[in-house]
Formats: structure tokens, sequence, C-alpha cells
């Protein structure tokens, strides 16, 4: 009966582990795409370098209960896609759905 049971365990784990990873790739996919957005705004002179600024505090103040979008997070964001955007490695996130 002990091996059933360890059966049942296993798969409750394996399953905690694929959620995880689910989660793991949407939140790359977020932060993929927001600083996709904020790397072209940017770039094509729509927004200036305080307007991300004005973003973080924005967030911060409408919707509380967003945690890591301030300044220091959506630079990151940009940052990371500003890294592997160009790489052969990494290919566009909405393309490995």
């Amino acid at each position: 009966m002990n091996q059933q049971f360890y059966e049942i365990v296993q798969l409750i784990r394996q399953s905690r582990n694929n959620a995880l990873k689910a989660v793991n790739t949407e939140l790359i996919n977020l932060y993929w795409n927001v600083g996709s957005y904020l790397s072209k705004q940017l770039a094509n002179a729509n927004w200036g370098e305080k307007t991300i600024d004005e973003l973080a505090k924005f967030i911060q103040e409408n919707y509380p209960d967003l945690k890591g979008f301030n300044r220091r997070g959506l630079y990151r964001m940009k940052q990371f896609y500003e890294t592997y955007v160009g790489s052969e490695i990494v290919s566009s996130p909405m393309t490995q759905i």
C-alpha cells in the first residue's frame, strides 16, 4: 500500500513542477513583452527616459498589488529584451507557445 501512496505523491509533485514551469514561462513572456514595448517606445522617440519613471509611479500608485514594476524592474525588463532580441538562441516567446 505504501508504494501506491508514493506513486500518488510523485504525481502531485510532478503536477506542481509542471505548474511552476508554466508560471515561469508566462512570467518570461510578460517581461519580454513589457521590455519590448518600452524599448520600442524609447527607440521611436515616442517616450523620453522620464516616461518610464512616470509609468513606474503610475503603476505603484494605481495598482499597488502589481509588484516588481518599479523603475528598476521596468528598466531590467527593457534590458532583458534588448539583450536577447537578436539572439538566435532565444526565439520570440510568442513563437514558443
